[in-house]
């Protein structure tokens, strides 16, 4: 009895986990598509009444919500090796251009389109304010969440420190020494994993430029800390033991008590503020209209998202440029021939402990294209998340109130009807303009990168140093890329790197 007892409870169970991980993975299904199928029964029996029975098809306030929800999950559904612009297509073909819910999440519309994209983008905080998975890992005061005033000073602020041609100049001779000798350090060792040794150099300078703080044990925690961080901002915003976000929201306070005691340390220096003209201290003295300064929160907030927004996507587009250059020998070869007659130059100026300057760079034309050419088809940036602050309206659909709105960018840079021939790697294509609102490597509207040409700048250096004076090869040409949360091949980009 007892046996009979317990297989049945056994069976009872093996059927019962399928059965909520179903009604998990399709609750939103549930919730919203029920709820628009039941209103739009009941108004279009309320229209037979009125019209003799023939209802409006062009009703767009169940359209759109049946729109939104016609799509299967189409980036959740797509293995991380394979390339995610098939997975939508295959679902544009099916129904349209709005795309799907996530599991365990709000109802989402994906935009992409040009468009679509260009309205929601530039719509700006009244309409479609920032929406990331959870504000505590964002940061309830840093640039990437606040709105109006707030954000303008920000990202005033920002623009003045990473992207203004003053600042530039400085950062320009700051940052080689170190990128240099990173270089020079790849080809003693021979072999490199690309995607680790672009990071290291480039958080290094940041570190250095942002905080004041050379490589050290604490640099090296915060290292570990924002590589755990990061990785929560594409996760599933469910805060319990063993998760990815909740392991980023411990490195998150990790982060926030290591530059709270770097904060404090500044406090108690009376001329601190002026003796470093870092990131921080900059930040420390941002004032709003009334003359009042940054909260020690939101000092903390937006360093630690500038910090790692100064590093994460810079490093990758690094590695994606030894990456594509590696598998295109012509394209290396004319970036070669077009920095040849700067060799000359940059070693007479090497040899006097001089460097590239901002001018210098102004210069590298074909290296330009080949930098725009690497934001392009390295895609770093998968999506800009918003959210709906009313019911808006948009070509015949309705766009609920207070459902999310992911402006999908990687599908634009990797489209036929964007770009010719778009997998291929073609610095040649940058001869013309892109087609309006098709090129979005940095977003777009009030909120576009305000350090995109801080990462342009990173870029044209080191790939000036790298042409002039190395050759690398990929030792597993062939291998799969994995898509989430960013773009990279699975070994790292691993290469032979040498001296020419």
């Amino acid at each position: 009895m007892e046996a009979s007892a317990l297989t049945w409870w056994c069976a009872l169970l093996l059927g019962a986990v399928p059965f909520l991980v179903h009604v998990i993975w399709n609750w939103n299904d549930l919730r919203y598509f029920t709820s628009a199928k039941i209103k739009s029964m009941k108004k279009n029996n309320d229209s037979s009444r009125n019209d003799g029975g023939r209802g409006d098809d062009n009703d767009s306030s169940s359209k759109g919500v049946a729109a939104g929800l016609s799509f299967r999950r189409a980036t959740w559904a797509c293995p991380s090796s394979a390339r995610p612009s098939p997975c939508f297509e295959a679902e544009v073909r099916r129904g349209g251009r709005d795309v799907p819910n996530a599991p365990m999440r709000e109802a989402t519309i994906v935009a992409c389109t040009p468009a679509a994209n260009k309205f929601v983008l530039q719509s700006g905080g009244e309409d479609f304010p920032s929406m990331w998975p959870s504000v505590e890992l964002v940061g309830p005061s840093s640039v990437s969440n606040v709105e109006g005033r707030q954000h303008v000073r920000i990202r005033a602020f920002v623009l003045a420190a990473a992207n203004h041609p003053k600042s530039l100049s400085k950062i320009a001779r700051a940052i080689q020494p170190s990128i240099v000798a990173a270089i020079r350090s790849w080809a003693v060792a021979g072999t490199i994993n690309a995607s680790v040794e672009t990071k290291n150099v480039i958080f290094k300078n940041i570190c250095k430029m942002f905080v004041s703080m050379d490589p050290s044990p604490v640099t090296e925690e915060i290292d570990r800390c924002f590589e755990g961080f990061a990785a929560g901002f594409r996760s599933v915003p469910i805060n319990f033991p063993g998760t990815t976000f909740h392991h980023a929201l411990q490195c998150r306070r990790k982060l926030s008590a290591i530059f709270r005691e770097e904060l404090a340390k500044r406090k108690e220096k009376k001329h601190g503020v002026e003796e470093t003209g870092d990131l921080m201290n900059g930040l420390m003295q941002v004032e709003d209209d009334e003359g009042k300064q940054m909260s020690d929160d939101e000092v903390i907030d937006n360093t630690i998202f500038l910090v790692l927004a100064g590093y994460k996507s810079t490093s990758l587009a690094i590695m994606w440029a030894l990456y594509h250059l590696s598998k295109t020998p012509d394209v290396l070869h004319k970036l070669r021939l077009k920095t040849n007659v700067g060799r000359e130059h940059l070693a007479k100026k090497e040899k006097k402990g001089e460097f590239l300057t901002l001018d210098d760079t102004y210069q590298l034309k074909y290296t330009s294209k080949v930098v725009e050419e690497t934001l392009r088809l390295g895609n770093i940036t998968m999506s800009v998340p918003r959210v709906a602050n009313r019911d808006i309206e948009y070509q015949g659909y309705r766009i609920p109130k207070g459902w999310q709105v992911l402006v999908w960018i990687r599908s634009l840079h990797t489209d036929a009807k964007n770009f010719d021939d778009p997998l291929s790697f073609n610095p040649d294509r940058w001869d013309k303009p892109a087609k309006p609102g098709t090129f979005q490597a940095f977003g777009g509207g009030r909120r576009i990168c305000a350090g995109n040409m801080l990462a342009r700048l990173n870029l044209t250096i080191i790939l000036h140093h790298l042409s002039v004076g190395y050759k690398w090869e990929l030792l597993n040409p062939n291998a799969k890329i994995s898509h989430f949360p960013h773009p990279r091949p699975v070994d790292g980009a691993a290469m032979k790197f040498s001296p020419l």
